[in-house]
């Protein structure tokens, strides 16, 4: 499990299943201020760690995960890679899924991996259904 904090006066922090959706998570962060009409580009906001993951600015603050060490061999490489993933905006059922689950609290993965984390952190991590059980009057009129 990967955790990501961003932010100054909203602290978020997503949980989610490395190999499947970092790098989608990175899209969605780096792509916040674009989607906000902040920048037209993700290069142009200077918070955001897209100058080093994909022009290769230098930077004490960033330490390469190794998933986007993954992206290349090279840094020539890495760099070409993680532009080529922002040529296209995130999926609109997984920006939903990364808005909702954050909001909730929820973890982002498979349900092998979203049982894993409750299991390891003795959280409730997935959605359960609202509401009282389905047949829960019959059993009361039972008693």
């Amino acid at each position: 499990m990967d955790l990501v904090q961003r932010g100054n006066n909203r602290q978020a922090c997503y949980g989610f299943e490395e190999e499947q959706y970092l790098l989608e998570v990175y899209r969605y962060i780096e792509l916040n201020p674009v989607r906000a009409g902040m920048v037209t580009d993700p290069a142009e906001y200077s918070w955001s760690s897209y100058q080093i993951n994909a022009l290769g600015k230098s930077s004490d603050l960033c330490t390469p995960h190794p998933e986007y060490l993954s992206l290349g061999k090279t840094e020539y490489d890495r760099l070409k890679s993680y532009r080529a993933l922002f040529s296209h905006h995130v999926d609109d059922i997984l920006l939903e899924e990364i808005r909702s689950n954050t909001n909730k609290g929820m973890v982002i993965g498979n349900d092998y991996f979203k049982q894993q984390m409750t299991t390891l952190t003795g959280r409730r991590l997935v959605l359960d259904t609202g509401g009282r059980p389905i047949g829960w009057r019959k059993a009361k009129n039972r008693i």
